[in-house]
């Protein structure tokens, strides 16, 4: 996957963490629930990028 793929991960880790943020401030536990998932599924979504990477990386160096 690409840099878009990555930035749209932690985007939605961050909007995520800002969502938790207000949550807190409003004492609004949906809100805060959702953020908490968000930023989890952004999270998520990075290691499976990374696992992805890592695993072209092996391939690369087994092709050479």
């Amino acid at each position: 996957m690409g840099f878009d793929d990555k930035f749209d991960n932690k985007t939605e880790e961050f909007s995520g963490k800002a969502k938790e943020a207000v949550g807190d401030l409003t004492d609004d536990d949906e809100l805060k629930a959702e953020g908490s998932t968000d930023e989890l599924k952004g999270k998520t979504k990075q290691v499976g990028e990374q696992v992805k990477d890592l695993g072209k990386d092996v391939k690369d160096k087994f092709s050479k």
